[in-house]
């Protein structure tokens, strides 16, 4: 969430930075005119509390004095009840204010490249070769060739966009997430959590995704819980409402989850495979940072979601997202995208972003600085550290023989048993 001080300082700053996101600028001057209500009506009540003291020192002294005071207690009664109704409606504009800012966006980070769609993302880096793949396949056909992958079943057991993962391909998935796990906790210096994988509806506040995106998240009926959407939302609020040291900061977590998306928005894309599932497994890592660093830690971040594809030996590239790309609530987002043969194309395996104090605002997160002054929020980062079911796409596709088996990295053998998928036959 964005401070109002902030876009009362310069909001045609504001302004012009939230266009390049395409978003509704009338929003802002809508979140303004509403807030100038509220400090007016504050401003009324306190003349009239200011007036409330006089009269009651005037009434006191014409007690003191044995004089009658009821016309001053009347005309107390009725500033008393003036300054209720100021307060009440003070309230009631504070809350309307507190509901507009939370559907503004956040403001982006001057490095962010300008454009309106993924077209305009710009390409930062690459690593490694493209593999020479006799002849392509995409994943579900490589997983239903080799009896590993069940989309069928799984639509007649649930329905559309989920899959039995069986056998080998089983195996892999928990190898991923074991190796990813032991990465990130013995090499990165993340601490592993295993966080709840229902939340409330204050901690999806927290992270931003309520109120706005409500539609993509599945509800539990007859309570306030939602299932997560990503480990980010739990793992991220671990300390909400808290006051940290400066001395903890950064803070690492690396977390296992499921994840659930409905992606009420997203029907006809993507709609065979692995790639866009209403349940998937990703590893989260997530840090906390003192804000004149997360940029640094941004860059970090990004690294360790790398090293794990660079383990792989995938071919990926670094995509600095563009404005228009950029997601709702981060000021700067990187794109890990992995080759994928089959389909001929980049697929986004992780997004690495800088919230800024974007989330840590709406979900209370400081710390008290190291000077004594006063506590400042945290900076939140996260990154998928990886999409493991995206991780198993691209080691299908990226490992396929001519002989219709599959090669797997070396550095999974230790964890699954195996290192390669043997063919069916023909």
């Amino acid at each position: 969430m964005l401070d109002i001080k902030k876009i009362m300082a310069a909001p045609e700053d504001v302004k012009k930075n939230l266009s390049m996101r395409g978003f509704d600028i009338t929003e802002i001057d809508r979140v303004l005119a509403v807030n100038e209500t509220r400090r007016h009506l504050i401003s009324k009540s306190e003349t009239l509390k200011a007036q409330q003291n006089k009269v009651n020192q005037e009434i006191a002294q014409l007690k003191k004095n044995k004089q009658d005071a009821s016309v001053l207690l009347e005309q107390m009664k009725e500033l008393s009840g003036e300054v209720k109704r100021l307060e009440a409606e003070s309230g009631v504009r504070d809350e309307e204010v507190q509901q507009l800012l939370m559907r503004i966006p956040n403001t982006l980070h001057e490095s962010v490249p300008r454009g309106q769609s993924a077209e305009q993302n710009k390409v930062v880096r690459t690593w490694g070769d493209k593999p020479k793949i006799v002849k392509p396949s995409e994943h579900w056909e490589i997983g239903e060739r080799l009896n590993i992958l069940d989309f069928e079943r799984a639509g007649r057991v649930t329905g559309a966009r989920f899959t039995f993962v069986r056998s080998h391909a089983a195996k892999l998935e928990r190898a991923l997430v074991n190796f990813m796990l032991d990465t990130h906790t013995t090499e990165h210096g993340y601490e592993e959590m295993i966080p709840p994988f229902m939340v409330n509806r204050q901690s999806l506040i927290g992270t931003s995704q309520l109120p706005k995106f409500e539609e993509d998240l599945f509800k539990l009926e007859k309570t306030d819980y939602f299932l997560i959407p990503t480990a980010e939302v739990p793992v991220t609020n671990f300390y909400r409402e808290e006051i940290l040291s400066e001395d903890q900061l950064p803070i690492a977590f690396a977390a296992y989850s499921p994840c659930f998306r409905a992606e009420a928005g997203s029907y006809g894309k993507d709609t065979k495979g692995l790639i866009r599932q209403h349940q998937f497994n990703k590893v989260e890592i997530v840090r906390l940072s003192h804000p004149t660093k997360s940029y640094e830690q941004l860059e970090v971040l990004t690294s360790h979601a790398e090293k794990i594809l660079q383990a792989l030996g995938l071919h990926y590239r670094v995509v600095s997202l563009c404005s228009g790309d950029t997601g709702f609530g981060s000021a700067k987002t990187y794109d890990l995208e992995v080759w994928l043969p089959g389909q001929d194309a980049y697929r986004e395996i992780s997004s690495c972003s800088n919230f800024e104090d974007f989330q840590a605002r709406r979900a209370g997160i400081r710390f008290k600085p190291k000077d004594g002054g006063k506590p400042q929020f945290v900076h939140t980062l996260n990154g998928s550290g990886l999409a493991v079911g995206r991780t198993l796409v691209a080691l299908l596709e990226n490992g396929l023989q001519a002989d219709g088996s599959v090669i797997i990295p070396q550095v999974l053998k230790k964890y699954c048993g195996f290192d390669r998928i043997p063919s069916l036959g023909p």
